[in-house]
């Protein structure tokens, strides 16, 4: 059978593509609900991560036949020491996650053909609008979903009120982070046909700033909250992971989540550096992978580094990524060739 620790890495993956599919789409409708005018730099670019959506929904698919492997309480009879018992039958679970990607899948598609048309004429901006005004409300109502299903209920007795809200404003701060990189580089390489200015670098700066601050506000909110309490069910399972096997990825997660943006982005100088931009963003996007890890795969707070099926499955996710991506680019004529 395999480890929990190495079958752990593909829900992270999962976790983290559906997060990227999700927040580019989520990304330009807040910033048109904010009249942003450099959401025109980066739109078309943003809900390119749309084409990620059917690689998630394999690997969703994947971890719910193999249920026993991807959540610990599968083949357990849940009782009422459960927080939310009702949450626990694996029928639900899948009903739920399934249809839940469907809906998204299609409501993110609705806002993209919208998003193309909206300056054809005030009607079409208007339905444009409209689409756009629920993207925020299930972005959270599903992101949240997620969270707990894939994070939060792995340990049946534990939970945070504001765990869902944790989950994916760090998820967010990630796709920022992914995105300042990922513009850098088809930049550089010359590969968009239409480039994108220099001073996005410094709006993606700030938003990286604020998503920090959101992230460890919290962070804090919930680990405060449990530490002062002092519960065994809720500390049993924080103390686990910051003091057991994975120490070195919980302290490494808030040195690059906290620490590095912080400390670096507090000052204006690297806000308009485009190398250091790019630095803090990689802290990030490591980080936050940490993050998925260790409340994923060290449940118990034992378990070997899975440093082989990281690499072997974390790679062969990004490259199918990669190609869903570019192809869809490639369609749409945003990249050259």
């Amino acid at each position: 059978m395999l480890a929990y620790s190495n079958w752990a890495v593909l829900t992270v993956c999962f976790v983290v593509v559906l997060s990227l599919a999700l927040s580019g789409v989520a990304l330009c409708s807040v910033l048109h609900l904010v009249g942003a005018q450099w959401r025109f730099n980066v739109r078309h670019l943003a809900v390119s991560l749309y084409a990620l959506f059917p690689l998630a929904f394999v690997l969703l698919v994947v971890l719910l036949v193999g249920g026993s492997h991807t959540f610990p309480w599968w083949d357990v009879p849940v009782g009422h020491e459960a927080h939310m018992p009702g949450w626990y039958q694996p029928h639900w679970l899948m009903s739920r996650e399934v249809v839940g990607m469907i809906f998204m899948a299609a409501l993110y598609w609705v806002f993209i053909q919208r998003q193309a048309v909206s300056e054809n004429s005030p009607e079409d901006a208007k339905r444009f609008h409209t689409v756009a005004t629920w993207i925020p409300f299930f972005f959270v109502l599903y992101s949240t979903m997620v969270a707990w299903d894939f994070e939060m209920t792995l340990v049946p007795h534990w939970h945070s009120a504001i765990y869902g809200l944790q989950q994916f404003i760090s998820n967010f701060g990630m796709f920022l982070a992914f995105m300042t990189v990922w513009i850098y580089f088809m930049n550089t390489k010359g590969k968009l046909v239409t480039p994108v200015p220099d001073k996005i670098y410094n709006y993606m700066a700030q938003m990286m700033l604020s998503f920090t601050l959101l992230w460890i506000y919290t962070f804090d909110a919930q680990y405060l909250t449990i530490w002062y309490g002092n519960l065994a069910d809720e500390t049993d399972r924080v103390f686990a992971m910051q003091d057991g096997d994975y120490a070195f990825i919980w302290w490494s997660m808030i040195v690059l989540k906290f620490v590095v943006p912080f400390v670096t982005f507090c000052f204006p100088g690297p806000r308009h550096n485009v190398t250091a931009i790019n630095a803090v963003a990689i802290c990030i996007i490591i980080g936050t992978l940490f993050e998925r890890y260790v409340w994923i795969g060290g449940v118990t707070g034992t378990g070997n580094y899975p440093i082989v099926a990281s690499i072997v499955i974390g790679g062969t996710v990004a490259l199918i990524g990669y190609f869903l991506v570019r192809s869809y680019m490639q369609s749409r004529s945003l990249i050259k060739g």
